[in-house]
């Protein structure tokens, strides 16, 4: 059998059974006696719960159980709590209200639940839940942070004045304040970094039992996180996390909106117990528009400080999260670590003054998506520089060139170390095969058809951190074979194949031998799931390490098969060797002897991290703009990307694919928008909410100019997440330079027919 280890490009084995239908997804489960459940959500943005009657409900043909928090409050069930309660950087705790699992006295956002029913059949439970009578007063709404803050918006939850969970000022502003004062030149934007919702393939689900014979719950999920949702649920549920079995069979996707807990992990389980039968719960699409944490919508004002030959001075900036109507999972981490972290990015900037608050409103609670906070940070910094060359009359990658940090590792202003990466070079490489020179004559050609042609790019460096511990263990098999155990999971980013690539790399052993457990919390007890493109970085170092406890175990065994010092035995590509003689002994071998002996070769690692990784990059884009429709293409890309140490090459690149696809449908198409008035989604399915697809997008090119990290033995960093903090502001500089020949002197997305047109129009009537 062929080895391929780290910087092979086998073929991602899970493909063969997605592609071929054999998939196991959590619909696809076949549970005898399965019962199903629907939830009852608010159709109101706020108000009061005056009365709930259920009587019609639960008299309805096959209803099993109408549940509401009457009961869930009888039996003990807790509300939901944030895993990051407090900031960061001080300690400092936030005010928020815990979420409760059923709505109780009053609702704060369309789609929060307020019942659940359970019927022998899909159709049963929902003909029931229509007949449960809810009477409601409504309540004013607010949509926006600016309009939670105003002195007259409504009180969303008790303890939390202004609605505002977290006013924070970190950073030197006196200083600021002196370099904007001697500074040349002084540069401010406004720009809202909208909401989207992330859509995953597969909705969420859960299928949650009561094992009545060792009195336990066996949960499962479309999740991410098997073990931080576990954990979170028995806190719920009020009991020790033993007491739940978690599994996660193939995920369809998650891009963070799977990481944190929601109500349904607990009640699906809850309500299997009561009625000592299994229960399932699919969400339909439009109940992930309504339910799924939401991503993005970041206000900020940021501003730029220059002297007279461009070098940045000082960035100021203040801003506004719109957290929806719950300050859930580790979302105030977000907002205190990683939007923090890397303002100024790969820039120079010597002093930082960040004032952020989080915000309380009556929409859809906010999680994650790709690229958290820092892609909030990139798009501001990186819209900023652009409008500093205009204005200024400076060259944009001259402008850029001038004020990067000239070598790594770098700690930037606000005190954080970034350890690896040549930023200039990934510009320089991005620019140079961009064709620069061609543009002038593509954008002629674009005039010609009656189209405004804009180039744009953007650097990007993201921290990549998530869960702070993994875990790895190495079984060696009766049948040959490797089992190889790790904490983290798979929601399709290729693990199944990159995993095994570095045991085998390690081991020097066929990484066909090797097979991957993992979404189990029997399986593997702990684990940090999946989120902030951890996985490579966190499980490969577990990995490695377990790997060099074989190599260890081994090599004590091959001393004494090759009768020499335990010492003095090499151990290469597989092979345990005799210095001097020709005398060998194959690692498979050893694993053979070992457990022959009952002492076998098998090893475990736990870690934790001191340090992130820091993947980097360029991208650079062209659109086109009709100025007739405002119909904005976007027909050019390339990008220059920096992961470390690439495990598997065709993967990496396919990852950075779904990172860009991703941040063009954010730039260009999504926006989870609401009515200011009412609260109410206006964007609840596929026919208000457009994805990308292949017509919407051009070929990606994607080359790469690694610089090995050096915080971890492979030499790896995050590529999943990367490539959606560049792309985005790189359209959106384009779509600038597109439109300021007509007067537009900002935009910020998405870039829909309808908002370009308009923008259009002001500037005509403006001048």
């Amino acid at each position: 059998m062929a080895r391929s280890g780290i910087g092979g490009t086998p073929r991602r084995r899970e493909d063969a059974r997605f592609l071929t239908g054999q998939g196991r997804y959590l619909d696809d489960l076949a549970v005898p006696g399965v019962t199903e459940a629907v939830l009852l959500r608010s159709p109101h943005a706020h108000a009061v719960i005056e009365r709930i009657d259920t009587a019609a409900a639960r008299a309805a043909p096959g209803v099993l159980a109408v549940l509401t928090a009457a009961e869930a409050r009888a039996d003990g069930l807790r509300p939901m709590h944030p895993t990051a309660a407090a900031n960061a950087q001080t300690g400092e705790a936030f005010a928020f209200l815990p979420q409760p699992l059923l709505a109780e006295g009053r609702v704060r956002h369309v789609g929060e639940p307020v019942a659940l029913v359970v019927a022998e059949t899909r159709a049963q439970a929902l003909d029931a839940a229509e007949l449960i009578a809810v009477d409601y007063a409504a309540l004013p709404a607010v949509t926006t942070a600016a309009a939670a803050r105003a002195p007259d918006a409504p009180q969303i939850a008790a303890g939390v004045p202004r609605n505002t969970c977290m006013d924070w000022r970190w950073g030197d502003h006196a200083a600021a304040d002196a370099a904007f004062a001697r500074a040349a030149h002084r540069i401010r934007i406004a720009l809202h970094n909208h909401r989207i919702a992330s859509n995953p393939l597969e909705p969420r689900g859960v299928l949650g039992a009561w094992d009545d014979a060792v009195g336990r719950y066996v949960v499962h999920l479309s999740s991410q996180n098997v073990h931080g949702n576990r954990d979170q649920a028995a806190r719920a549920l009020g009991v020790p996390p033993d007491a739940m079995r978690f599994v996660a069979p193939d995920v369809g996707g998650g891009f963070g909106a799977k990481n944190f807990l929601y109500a349904e992990y607990a009640l699906i389980p809850w309500a299997a117990r009561r009625l000592g039968r299994p229960v399932r719960w699919i969400a339909t699409r439009t109940e992930l528009f309504l339910s799924d944490h939401q991503a993005r919508d970041h206000a900020a004002v940021a501003e730029l400080a220059l002297d007279a030959e461009g070098r940045f001075l000082a960035l100021r900036v203040e801003s506004d999260a719109n957290l929806g109507a719950y300050l859930i999972g580790g979302t105030g981490g977000v907002h205190t670590s990683q939007y923090v972290h890397l303002q100024g990015t790969a820039y120079a900037i010597p002093v930082v003054a960040l004032t952020t608050r989080m915000v309380l409103t009556n929409t859809v609670p906010l999680g994650v998506t790709r690229c958290p906070g820092f892609a909030e940070a990139m798009n501001l910094l990186e819209r900023l520089i652009d409008q500093a060359a205009r204005d200024c009359g400076f060259d944009r990658a001259d402008l850029r060139r001038r004020n990067l940090v000239a070598a790594t590792p770098m700690t930037n202003a606000l005190g954080f170390t970034v350890d690896s990466g040549d930023f200039r070079a990934c510009l320089d490489r991005a620019l140079e095969a961009a064709d620069l020179p061609g543009f002038p004559e593509r954008r002629a050609g674009s005039a010609a058809r009656g189209r405004l042609r804009g180039l744009g790019f953007a650097l990007h460096l993201k921290g990549t951190a998530g869960s702070p511990e993994e875990n790895a263990e190495i079984r060696f098999e009766a049948d040959g074979g490797i089992a190889l155990l790790v904490g983290t999971q798979t929601i399709g980013q290729g693990h199944e194949t990159t995993f095994p690539q570095i045991l085998a790399e390690r081991l020097g052993v066929p990484e066909a031998l090797i097979r991957l457990h993992h979404g189990d919390t029997d399986l593997v007890p702990i684990g940090g799931g999946h989120g902030s493109s951890r996985a490579t970085y966190m499980g490969g170092t577990a990995i490695w390490r377990a790997a060099d406890g074989v190599i260890a175990r081994g090599r004590a065994v091959a001393a004494a098969h090759l009768a020499v010092p335990e010492a003095a035995a090499r151990f290469e590509d597989g092979i345990f060797a005799a210095p001097g003689t020709n005398r060998t002994l194959g690692l498979m071998e050893a694993a053979a002897l070992a457990r022959e002996a009952g002492a076998p070769l098998d090893s475990y690692h736990r870690w934790t991290r001191e340090h992130l990784t820091y993947p980097n990059g360029v991208h650079v884009v062209e659109v086109e703009v009709d100025p007739e429709t405002g119909t904005t293409a976007l027909v050019r890309h390339l990008a220059v990307e920096d992961y470390g140490v690439l495990v598997n090459p065709m993967v990496a690149t396919g990852q950075a694919h779904g990172a860009i696809a991703q941040g063009a449908g954010q730039a260009l198409l999504e926006h989870a928008a609401y009515d200011p008035e009412s609260g109410q989604p206006l964007a609840a399915s596929f026919l208000d909410y457009p994805l990308p697809r292949a017509a919407d997008l051009p070929d990606f090119a994607v080359g790469f100019s690694p610089t090995r990290c050096t915080t971890n033995p492979l030499g790896v960093k995050g590529a999943g997440e990367a490539a959606m903090g560049g792309i985005v502001p790189a359209i959106g500089n384009a779509i600038q330079d597109a439109l300021a020949p007509l007067g537009v002197t900002t935009f910020d997305g998405p870039a829909t027919p309808g908002r370009v047109w308009q923008a259009i129009r002001a500037a005509r009537t403006a001048r």
